[in-house]
């Protein structure tokens, strides 16, 4: 089942630019699991390792990188990334700029102004496990120019 498991996260951080076409814009990503440790004197540490096994509950980082490799800049770069069920998002990771969240792939926002349309035909506030795609824009990447991106998630 952990094998299955990575192979759905694996899919699941595939980031498609929207810019695709302007250029040689080059993306990829990296997951990462959540790894908890006490040392000798009792101090709790997280490090991320690599994402080669993970269960349910575990803590994953997803990590997407860009690189412009091309001679000119390129201009109004969108990278969405969708977000299989399995995974509930819970925030931006470290010193990453906070994403645009989506329910739906079709209305983006920050988490407190989406709404899930309920079986009454209502709709509540939705929820971090609701998101189904996060994306970052960019306003211009420079020749040569690169940067990353990343969200903390958890297995369900």
């Amino acid at each position: 089942m952990a094998r299955t498991l990575i192979a759905l996260l694996a899919a699941a951080a595939v980031a498609t630019p929207a810019a695709a076409s302007q250029g040689p814009l080059q993306v990829a990503s990296k997951i990462f699991v959540e790894q908890r440790a006490l040392d000798k004197a009792g101090a709790a540490s997280t490090a991320l390792a690599p994402a080669t096994r993970a269960v349910p509950g575990d803590h994953v980082v997803f990590v997407l990188a860009y690189r412009n490799t091309g001679a000119q800049p390129l201009s109004n770069i969108v990278l969405d990334n969708p977000v299989p069920g399995a995974i509930a998002y819970r925030a931006p990771g470290a010193g990453s700029a906070a994403p645009e969240l989506s329910i739906d792939g079709k209305t983006y926002g920050a988490l407190a102004q989406l709404r899930v349309p309920t079986a009454s035909g209502g709709s509540r506030a939705a929820m971090s496990q609701d998101v189904r795609h996060i994306r970052w824009r960019i306003a211009t990447v420079p020749a040569g120019g690169q940067g990353q991106f990343a969200f903390k998630a958890v297995l369900k």
